[in-house]
């Protein structure tokens, strides 16, 4: 399992790892690492579907794609993560807010992000895709409060 004591020294951060027991945390990765592939399947097996037959196949690839994917990342936070039971809905659109605001927040930082990097770097046609990696790993950690705190909370 992940040991946090090393990341505790780090000021700042043992506020943060104190609440991220490490099995669970290793669920979510896991967890997250499965759905991207199975998201990103999904999305490619509808474009390839779709393309025959619908004008930018990919759009509509992801549209549909896509809420399958945060269905699927749901169950397994629920019943491999997080463990909690019932409220199936609550939670389900509980996730939505999270991922939503989650994409919202990405998109408001990214230009800022490729920005400063280009700037403080010479990094310039790789900046977008440094900066998007940047903050997938903020949005893991983001996400991961962000459920375990609002999507599947126990009810009071």
């Amino acid at each position: 399992m992940a040991d946090w004591s090393a990341l505790r020294r780090i000021p700042g951060v043992a506020a943060i790892t104190k609440q991220m027991p490490p099995a669970q945390f290793v669920r979510f990765l896991l967890v997250g690492i499965w759905n991207t592939l199975f998201g990103y399947a999904c999305f490619a097996s509808l474009t390839a579907l779709l393309t025959p037959v619908v004008p930018y196949a990919y759009v509509a690839a992801s549209i549909l794609a896509n809420p399958l994917a945060i269905t699927v990342a749901f169950l397994g936070y629920k019943w491999f993560v997080f463990k909690t039971k019932g409220n199936y809905l609550r939670e389900w659109a509980r996730c939505l807010v999270v991922y939503s605001g989650s994409m919202l927040v990405t998109a408001a930082l990214l230009p800022f992000v490729v920005g400063a990097i280009r700037h403080l770097t010479s990094y310039q046609r790789e900046a977008p895709y440094i900066a998007g990696a940047l903050l997938t790993g903020v949005n893991v950690v983001v996400s991961f409060f962000g459920h375990k705190k609002f999507s599947f909370r126990a009810a009071a």
